[in-house]
């Protein structure tokens, strides 16, 4: 069931005891919103504005700052920055992401990459357990100083403002500064994730102090209230003196410190991983990148999506110009047939982005050539309309394609992923028609686990999506400097050079599926965006098995695509566990006469929040 949110539950809450200050507090003191944005709802239908995301906090704090005349840019910042406070194992200053802005005056689309960046001395074997030569467990990998990858959070921000916003990054923060001080209420879903992290929090003694704080070092109890001054005072410090402070200044310096000092036990099996390498002077060379966005057509709209380091965007444009080849619109009456086709589709994008998508710095990445509908067309050629492929399927040649099936398949090429499942996504429009789609993330559910002493922010292991043995022929390689490859997938579609609809997700690899799962929900099978969103979802990354949740499997479509098409399904995570859901969407449709509807999901990670400046009546 929906969580009731969280400030605006304090009202209602019995007495709690603060997290941060170990006094007995009421949550009636916990900050409220006004009346109106009260309730947090997944569908919001209206003018002026909207916002969709996880959280009732981060959307009301994007709201308010689009009431006060702040635009999409401001407005998602502010979210964002929320976020942090509120989804502290999902997002923060300690991560990065990508930040893709539809600029209303000029008719383009445009972004940002914050991925963040290995260190210099960032070690080929830095994932290797010395004493058997093989991987240490991804679990090991995460929770470690090695894991912590160079933040590209606070230089979006700055950058994206700079460019696009109205409003000054002091002022974008206020909302999310008022959040962390007057505190919002625990839910099941922020207990769980707290639990499911216990072991890996343990070891950190900051990160014990502020999430571990009940008798017997025990997660914050639903319905207490949770302060964190810390990060109200590193956002305050930030929105006076700028992100300078964060890459060059003492916060830099700690920030080092922590992960160079790190609590470790390299060899061993127990928690946690090796110390970190970064320096300040990585933290001083980092840069949030302007570039192009990736584009093609589909059924007669134009998809954009984030360029690499981001695979996403080629990943799922490769997959819908295979799927422009067959006519999926007419087959709406037998969805089997087109989730059957969806699925290929997505195993073979998923082959090339294997062979072919890294970092553009160190590796030549053919872009053009996996975004040609001629090379779409010609990877269509390896879809069975009858039955599902064994899997992993190969992947194509960029080096040569005319169209034309090929004879004979290239060779094998499969590359296994060590992304996480847990990120997060929020959508913004505002009333002059700017339109922002921005996923951000510190990786795990958790990050690295370590906490900044005295500055309330988890740092990412965002190296863990390296892949963790070196070869000269693997694109996602590591090397010092480098940005690890994502499937965050922000995505803007733009009908006859107008906005229609805006989508992302969390969701590590399974991002790229559910917002192509989504797409073809909306565009092929002619859902609404509501039903398009909020469906069972099956996730096919060339592997044997396709991860789907367990209501696709058991719906009579899931069970038609394993009898009639051969598709071998696992279901996704432990029942009662956040790794049972794929993704948790968020978007916007734009409707005629300055009308949108944002969604977010209605149950996934307990419901997400949709709100719009102006109801409709």
């Amino acid at each position: 069931m929906p969580h009731l949110g969280r400030r605006v539950a304090a009202g209602t809450a019995a007495l709690a005891m603060s997290v941060t200050t170990g006094v007995l507090v009421s949550p009636a003191s916990a900050h409220s919103w006004e009346a109106d944005d009260s309730h947090k709802e997944p569908v919001a239908e209206g003018y002026g504005g909207a916002v969709s995301t996880v959280d009732l906090d981060a959307s009301a704090a994007a709201i308010e700052v689009l009431r006060k005349g702040g635009n999409a840019v401001d407005a998602a910042v502010a979210a964002a920055a929320t976020l942090g406070v509120t989804e502290p194992y999902s997002a923060g200053i300690g991560g990065g992401g990508y930040f893709v802005f539809y600029d209303a005056d000029t008719g383009k689309v445009k972004t940002i990459d914050g991925r963040e960046t290995a260190p210099q001395a960032m070690p080929k074997d830095a994932f290797i357990n010395p004493a058997t030569g093989t991987p240490y467990d991804f679990k090991k990998q995460a929770t470690s100083g090695i894991s912590v990858g160079v933040p590209g959070t606070p230089a979006t921000w700055e950058r994206a403002l700079d460019r696009w916003g109205s409003m000054s990054l002091g002022e974008a923060l206020e909302p999310a500064i008022d959040v962390a001080e007057d505190g919002f209420v625990v839910d099941e879903t922020f207990r769980l994730q707290t639990l499911e992290n216990r072991e890996r929090f343990l070891p950190f003694e900051a990160t014990r102090e502020l999430f571990l704080p009940g008798p017997e070092n025990d997660a914050p109890a639903v319905g207490a209230v949770f302060r964190n001054e810390d990060i109200a005072e590193t956002y305050r410090l930030l929105g006076q003196k700028g992100v300078d402070e964060f890459y060059e200044g003492p916060l830099a310096e700690e920030i080092v410190s922590t992960v160079r000092n790190a609590p470790s036990s390299p060899g061993q099996s127990a928690l946690p991983g090796p110390a970190g390498v970064m320096t300040t002077e990585d933290l001083d060379d980092y840069k949030a990148l302007d570039q192009d966005p990736t584009h093609v057509e589909y059924r007669g709209y134009d998809v954009y999506g984030m360029a690499p380091s981001s695979s996403g965007g080629t990943t799922v444009g490769e997959a819908l110009n295979i799927l422009e080849v067959f006519d999926l619109p007419s087959l709406r009456e037998d969805k089997p047939k087109v989730l059957h086709h969806y699925l290929e589709a997505t195993a073979l994008a998923f082959a090339d982005r294997g062979k072919y998508v890294g970092d553009p710095a160190f590796v030549d990445v053919p872009t053009e050539e996996l975004l040609d509908p001629v090379f779409g067309k010609e990877r269509a050629c390896a879809i069975d309309p009858h039955r599902a492929a064994t899997k992993p399927v190969v992947a194509g040649d960029v080096g040569s394609y005319d169209g034309a099936c090929p004879a004979e398949p290239a060779a094998l090429n499969h590359a296994s992923d060590t992304e996480n499942i847990n990120t997060t996504n929020l959508t913004v429009s505002d009333k002059w028609g700017n339109v922002v789609e921005y996923t951000l993330t510190i990786e795990q559910t958790g990050g690295s686990g370590i906490v900044v002493p005295g500055r309330g922010f988890i740092l990412n292991n965002e190296l863990t999506d390296f892949s963790p043995v070196y070869s000269e022929t693997d694109p996602n390689r590591i090397e010092p400097g480098k940005r690890p490859r994502s499937s965050m997938s922000p995505t803007i579609v733009l009908e006859d050079g107008e906005p229609f609809l805006a989508l992302g997700s969390p969701g590590g690899s399974t991002i790229i599926t559910t917002v192509l799962q989504t797409l073809i929900n909306r565009i092929d099978l002619g859902m609404s965006v509501e039903e398009a969103l909020a469906a069972p979802r099956a996730s096919q990354r060339n592997t044997a098995n396709v991860t789907a949740e367990q209501a696709f499997i058991d719906a009579p479509y899931g069970k038609d695509l394993a009898t009639r098409y051969g598709h071998n399904f696992a279901a996704a995570g432990m029942p009662g566990t956040s790794a049972a859901e794929i993704g948790a969407a968020t978007a916007i449709e734009f409707l005629d006469d300055n009308k949108v509807i944002a969604v977010a999901e209605p149950a996934r990670r307990g419901g997400g929040s949709a709100m719009v400046v102006k109801p409709s009546d």
